[in-house]
């Protein structure tokens, strides 16, 4: 059976503000030093997919940039066009209804484009496994990290025993408190939810049709006019009907056939501008610093200048980010607020620096 990637790229990553905007999302940025991250993204699934077979699901309002930017490594018609934000369930359902229409059954790997992987051979490793699992059954494959502290930014999800090499999902659970985490490190049966997925696109569309019928017909009928004159218009018309829902509320955490594969590859969502601190080295005070700095009796802090000059004197544990047009000043304990600060933004009419 074939093997497809699917990379989740429509989100604005509004946690990474003022580094991510409207018009330059997460996806877009170059963290690491290396490339932006959908196109790290793809070069690693390029370990474990055919290039030819791997598909970028984004926004209509990015198309055209990621198709710059990826540029040589994806074809063009490979980039599917969301016409409204309507969360992972639509985005994953739609590739999975575009595989299955154009080229017959085939398992999916869904990754989103803004992970970083210290261990790219064990990931690699890991997804081959899941496509074997997902092959020879008709379940759905999701891969748990191995938790390495009580993170309080993710979600979990809880295990049972491991059973030929895999465990059977017990229960996901939503981002925990300090205390609830240090629990689950404890008790040893809790794994961070990585957001990555392996199934054939049949199994997948067969659980929407099951437990959000209402999505599946929008996709059946998107479907069926996929491959016509009639699929953009279609698309346009039928996909903003969707509602907007997560897969995990909508089929994780109900579908009675999840299974978990155990992760220890060096993950991280990069969901949040202190993750800036696990891409890069820290110096003697652990300070992590990108672009020009001059830092003085600092200790914990983020620096991330793209433009000027940042000078630092007697601070601890914050996050400095300058852009071209902004400046963000933040604790670490507040940098998943970093949204709420966008939508103060745009409440109070500043949209120029969004």
């Amino acid at each position: 059976m074939k093997v497809y990637g699917i990379i989740m790229a429509g989100g604005g990553g509004t946690r990474f503000w003022p580094l991510s905007r409207k018009a330059q999302p997460k996806q877009f940025l170059n963290l690491t030093g290396r490339d932006i991250l959908v196109n790290e993204t793809f070069d690693r699934l390029t370990q474990v997919v055919p290039k030819e077979n791997i598909y970028v699901v984004t926004n209509t309002l990015y198309a055209e940039k990621t198709a710059e930017l990826m540029q040589g490594r994806i074809k063009k018609d490979h980039i599917l066009k969301e016409p409204a934000a309507r969360n992972t369930a639509a985005c994953i359902g739609y590739a999975a209804m575009e595989v299955l229409q154009k080229y017959g059954d085939g398992i999916l790997c869904i990754v989103p484009s803004d992970h970083y992987i210290r261990q790219e051979s064990l990931y690699s490793r890991t997804l081959e496994k899941g496509v074997a699992l997902a092959e020879n059954n008709d379940c759905l494959v999701t891969i748990g990290i191995t938790p390495t502290y009580p993170a309080t930014g993710y979600g979990y999800i809880k295990s049972g025993t491991e059973k030929d090499g895999y465990r059977i999902v017990e229960e996901f659970v939503e981002k925990p408190s300090e205390t609830v985490a240090k629990q689950y490190l404890h008790e040893g049966c809790y794994f961070w939810n990585s957001g990555i997925f392996i199934w054939k696109a049949s199994v997948i569309l067969h659980a929407f049709q099951k437990l959000l019928p209402d999505i599946y017909d929008c996709l059946r009928t998107i479907g069926e006019a996929m491959g016509t004159e009639e699929e953009e218009r279609v698309l346009a018309e039928i996909y903003p009907r969707i509602p907007k829902l997560s897969i995990d509320y909508g089929i994780m955490e109900r579908a009675d056939n999840v299974v978990m594969l155990e992760g220890s590859f060096g993950w991280n969502d990069v969901g949040s501008l202190d993750a800036i601190a696990l891409l890069h080295d820290a110096d003697a005070g652990g300070n992590v610093s990108v672009g020009s700095h001059v830092l003085m009796d600092t200790e914990d802090t983020i620096c991330y200048s793209k433009n000027k000059l940042i000078a630092a004197a007697g601070v601890k544990n914050l996050i400095i980010v300058e852009a071209e047009d902004a400046v963000l000043v933040c604790s670490k304990e507040k940098a998943q607020e970093v949204k709420r600060l966008v939508e103060m933004l745009e409440a109070d009419g500043k949209e120029k620096y969004l």
